[in-house]
């Protein structure tokens, strides 16, 4: 078990040197010009840092003046090495802030737990936006956070912990709040020490630069106004919020005073007791979720303290034990447009996500105390006893086991929606280029002649004749390629949720398989085959001449038809209708739906008859990987059990004493 672990431990380590060097790449192969942008701004060779005047004269430096008075000396350094040396020192900080948050987890923790938090926690960093937007924008929003965790956690004595916290405030002044969070757990020395340092630091500040201290604290009242416009959507603050809802003037910024004090007053007191209870990272992440969302501006790279809530336990179920984690997981590390699908009465939640998940970790997250029943030992999730398979190295992932129970609807949701986006960038970018596709498509032409397969000319000029069937194909093409799946899951979900987890599991392997069809061989479909004579009932005609075809090329990868998976959707819809339904009919009447779209992508032209045998592939694919990593659905595996049962009780009985 130890060698496993420590196999385990590098491997993750390993993973976390990759993003990191992942990320330097990214950096140092981005242009001068586009790089290390608000560093540049700063203490580059025009940077606001060289000019004598002050330092708000333009909206380029949004720090305060104890961040201006301690970057000066570093201006001249920078310049000669403005990408490694602040590239390299920021991953420093972010492997620091990742060992000093896995020491901190709350006690007592499994030594699987010990052994992999800090890889784990540096490599959560390296992919979340806030660090990546650092590393590129070249800012210093890391260096707070460092400071208030090192305060709390990484030394010893309360007037040093003091002094961290206070030198964090000074730069970033919401930090502050946790003055609150020590007085009222008792480290009052501590509190009194953050406040005097930051008191020192903004006056040693005010009497280096007089006119910049009153600009800041008293002209822009602490930096409010200062870079971009506060409705910018990167603004994840309430008072961001509030004006992209349309409210502006006193009335804005009086909802904005009484709901910041409620936050405050709310927040502030959960945080207190969960570090009471001594769970202290939790309580200091939220306390910096209370410093996001009271903040007039928070910025994308100020946001890091919603990662940190991910050490709150959530839920009594073993199941819903991971739903908050990953969610933030989530928030903090794809963009919204990944998290929320493209409809305009999702907009708000789409916009203001990172807000959401900060005000939910600070004010509405039920995370469990160490003294509940369930920290500890949360409710079993209920497993289908294993039996023999025809196959002795199946399943091939024991620990995919199948489970019995229902899975968790809002992880469910949120998995889905970010898988298809992921599948929709990827088949997106798979384009492949208009020369090798039309080649493709010639190949597979020649394949169907020569197996007496090409009927897609004849079908699709007799379909287009007959007004009413070629209507009725245009509707089933367009509509029902993702309704049917998602009923079909729905119902699984709420009626069988123990064949649900098999059937989600074969229908995304099946779309993964698709998605390497689609990188592998780009290919046109008979609809965009130049002098084929195929009629576009769908989409109209298209200009042969323009190599992108018009605006369609930007929505959707048009040579992702092979293999087709309008036909693979609805053939796995079938094929679970099928083993599924209770009557004769009902799977009748499922087996219908993948004959129609067969007819209905050929009849409109947009795939060849053997993009619906790939379709038919990656589909039996789905399944067979599934059957080969987790074994039999768990519906055979409970009546087998039964079954074994029965036979074991019957034998016993038949057994004379």
């Amino acid at each position: 078990m130890t060698t496993r672990l420590g196999a385990v431990r590098v491997v993750l380590w390993l993973v976390a040197a990759v993003l990191a060097l992942r990320q330097i790449a990214v950096v140092l192969r981005t242009p001068r010009g586009d790089r290390l942008t608000d560093l540049e701004t700063w203490v580059g060779p025009n940077g606001v840092l060289h000019v004598k005047g002050s330092l708000y004269d333009s909206d380029r430096f949004t720090g305060t003046p104890f961040g201006g008075l301690v970057l000066k000396p570093l201006t001249r350094s920078a310049e000669q090495a403005l990408g490694w040396g602040w590239t390299f020192g920021t991953l420093l900080l972010v492997v620091a802030l990742g060992l000093i948050a896995a020491r901190a987890l709350p006690g007592p923790v499994s030594r699987r737990t010990a052994l992999l938090a800090a890889p784990v926690a540096v490599s959560l960093l390296m992919l979340s936006l806030p660090v990546r937007n650092t590393l590129y924008l070249g800012q210093t929003s890391i260096i707070p956070v460092l400071l208030v965790l090192a305060g709390c956690f990484a030394v010893r004595g309360e007037r040093t912990s003091g002094v961290l916290i206070g030198v964090a405030a000074a730069f970033q002044p919401t930090v502050l709040l946790f003055t609150g969070l020590l007085w009222f757990t008792g480290r009052r020395r501590a509190a009194a020490s953050t406040g005097i340092t930051f008191a020192a630091c903004t006056a040693l500040a005010w009497a280096a630069m007089p006119h910049d201290s009153y600009t800041y604290w008293v002209h822009h009242l602490a930096g409010v106004g200062l870079g971009g416009k506060a409705d910018d959507l990167a603004n994840q603050s309430l008072h961001g919020a509030l004006l992209r809802f349309g409210l502006t003037g006193p009335l804005e910024i009086g909802l904005f005073l009484v709901l910041g004090a409620v936050v405050v007053l709310v927040g502030m007191r959960r945080a207190v007791r969960y570090a009471r209870d001594g769970q202290l990272l939790l309580a200091v992440a939220i306390t910096g979720c209370v410093a996001i969302v009271v903040s007039p501006t928070t910025w994308q790279h100020q946001l890091l303290w919603v990662l940190l809530a991910v050490v709150g336990r959530v839920g009594s179920k073993a199941r819903d034990r991971y739903v908050w984690p990953v969610a933030v997981v989530l928030v903090m590390t794809l963009p919204a447009k990944m998290m929320l699908p493209n409809m305009a009465f999702l907009y708000p939640l789409r916009d203001n996500v990172v807000l959401l998940a900060a005000l939910a970790a600070a004010l509405v997250v039920p995370f469990l105390s160490r003294t509940s029943l369930h920290y500890q030992s949360p409710i079993p999730t209920q497993y289908a006893d294993p039996v023999p398979t025809r196959f002795r190295r199946v399943p091939l992932l024991p620990f995919l086991r199948r489970v019995l129970t229902r899975p968790n609807l809002l992880l469910e949701l949120l998995l889905i929606r970010v898988t298809y986006a992921a599948y929709a960038k990827v088949r997106l970018a798979a384009t492949g280029g208009r020369a090798a596709a039309e080649e493709h498509g010639q190949q597979i032409l020649d394949i169907e002649k020569a197996l007496f397969l090409d009927i897609e000319h004849w079908v699709n000029h007799a379909v287009v004749k007959i007004d009413w069937l070629r209507a009725f194909f245009d509707f089933y093409y367009t509509s029902f390629h993702f309704i049917v799946p998602l009923s079909v899951l729905g119902l699984l979900y709420v009626r069988r949720p123990v064949d649900y987890r098999w059937a989600r599991s074969s229908l995304g392997l099946a779309t993964l398989l698709a998605l390497l069809g689609f990188w592998l061989y780009p290919l046109a479909p008979p609809r965009l085959m130049p002098n084929l004579g195929i009629i576009d009932t769908v989409h109209g005609v298209q200009d042969f001449s323009q190599p992108d075809y018009g605006t369609l090329t930007a929505l959707t990868n048009q040579y992702a038809a092979m293999p087709s998976l309008h036909f693979g959707w609805s053939l796995w819809c079938g094929l679970v209708i099928a083993i599924m339904a209770p009557k004769w009919w009902m799977k009748a009447l499922g087996l219908l739906h993948p004959l129609f779209t067969v007819s209905a992508i050929v009849a409109t032209g947009n795939h060849w008859v053997l993009d619906a045998v790939g379709g038919a592939a990656v589909v039996g694919g789905g399944f067979g990987l599934t059957y080969l990593f987790q074994g039999p659905r768990a519906r055979t595996v409970t009546k087998a059990a039964q079954i074994s049962s029965e036979q074991e009780t019957t034998a016993k009985d038949r057994t004379p004493s």
